[in-house]
């Protein structure tokens, strides 16, 4: 069993297109427990009641954004070691910094390719092969 295969991953982003092209890339680098959320709220209510291992959230979305979700998942002891990638919009610099100030572990910029995505998940988690 590869290391993506026992990862949980948590995708929340507003848009339905982002969601399953996010679904569909990681399902390609081997991922198979792959959970959905619309918004920051519905990720910080999924991770509060079954945490994940990896969150890859998008900042822009209603209800809460990706830096409440960040502040979310870091402030609950059960989730605050779970791995962190923020999506972006190219150049977003101050975004970044800040993403970094409140423990993001890697950005993510759209649009993504699934090498970049990789490149991304794989700082975290070392090589998923």
């Amino acid at each position: 069993m590869s290391i993506a295969e026992k990862i949980k991953v948590l995708i929340v982003d507003d848009q339905v297109t982002s969601r399953l092209l996010l679904s569909d890339a990681l399902t390609q680098l081997g991922f198979k427990q792959i959970t959905a959320a619309g918004d920051g709220m519905q990720g910080a209510q999924i991770m509060a009641q079954q945490p994940h291992h990896l969150v890859i959230s998008d900042f822009n979305m209603p209800k809460m954004d990706g830096l409440g979700l960040l502040q979310a998942v870091r402030s609950n002891p059960a989730t605050k070691k779970a791995a962190f990638i923020i999506l972006t919009a190219q150049g977003d610099r101050a975004l970044v910094q800040k993403a970094a100030q409140m423990g993001a572990n890697n950005v993510l910029a759209k649009p993504f390719t699934i090498d970049k995505m990789r490149a991304a998940i794989e700082a975290v988690f070392g090589s998923l092969k």
